[in-house]
């Protein structure tokens, strides 16, 4: 018994290193490969003798950041506002009509697949007839952003209250819960991690919704910073628009995913007693 213990402790301080070292190259992989593409993007241009007004080089965009830093913050909180306001507007909106579509049938069968009809259109298309309507403010681009939102968070949710066990529905209702409970405390949480996962999809495509409204018509906002900058040809500037719009995105996805980690804790400890007994 003694050895066995021994045995198992051994192999125990031998695998949490390997974690350790194995998870922070998880970590620091993306960051390399970013260096080294940069570092190739510094060559190219330098070796080919590029134009900087076809494709500046990374220090060259790195001096513009420093230039005009003073412009962008105001064009970043404005964007970052825009988005924040789309994604909430934009999931309260998909959430209830996702309840509502998978608990009403008619709806199901009727106003489902005009929502799936609605995503051919394209939000470029809405955007100016959303800026005519609703002026240069801060609206249309928040509408916008929960347009490009709401159908990927309706989509999920309404997959993830169908796709409940149905034993466990009827046991449930066995026991007197009525249509309500059954919806608080069955569906709804059964449903997080679906509402999560299209809120993530949408998080990534939430920032260029709001330059894209910005690109059509805006006071402020990164799409307008890259309109001026295009307009006096300074591609440099475009491109640290471009980092900010990448980075912001990136920001957004991790606030979504940490946000679904706080809904549903339940999902990540028995995900992590897995992957420890695997």
């Amino acid at each position: 018994m003694t050895t066995w213990a021994a045995v198992s402790l051994d192999r125990v301080r031998r695998v949490r290193p390997q974690r350790r070292a194995s998870g922070l190259l998880r970590r620091v992989a993306p960051l390399l490969l970013v260096l080294a593409m940069l570092a190739a993007w510094q060559l190219w241009v330098s070796v080919a003798d590029v134009a900087p007004y076809l494709v500046p080089a990374p220090s060259r965009i790195a001096a513009a950041f420093l230039d005009s830093r003073h412009l962008l913050l105001g064009h970043l909180l404005t964007t970052t506002a825009e988005a924040l306001l789309g994604m909430a507007l934009g999931a309260l909106i998909g959430g209830l009509l996702a309840i509502a579509i998978a608990s009403v049938g008619v709806l199901r069968r009727s106003l489902y697949p005009l929502l799936v009809v609605s995503q051919v259109i394209p939000i470029v298309v809405l955007a100016p007839l959303l800026v005519l309507w609703f002026g240069f403010g801060l609206t249309p681009k928040v509408v916008v952003v929960a347009l490009i939102v709401f159908f990927p968070v309706v989509v999920s949710t309404v997959a993830g209250l169908t796709g409940v066990d149905r034993e466990i529905v009827d046991l449930v209702r066995s026991m007197g819960g009525s249509r309500g409970q059954v919806l608080g405390t069955v569906l709804i949480p059964a449903a997080v991690p679906a509402f999560f996962s299209g809120l993530r999809i949408s998080a990534a495509y939430a920032v260029a919704g709001a330059v894209i409204g910005e690109l059509v018509g805006a006071e402020s906002g990164l799409g307008l910073f890259i309109d001026r900058s295009r307009a006096s040809y300074q591609v440099d500037r475009i491109f640290v628009a471009i980092a900010l719009i990448a980075l912001l995105s990136m920001a957004l996805f991790g606030l979504v995913a940490l946000a679904a980690r706080l809904a549903s804790p339940w999902r990540h400890v028995a995900d992590a007693d897995g992957s420890e007994r695997r």
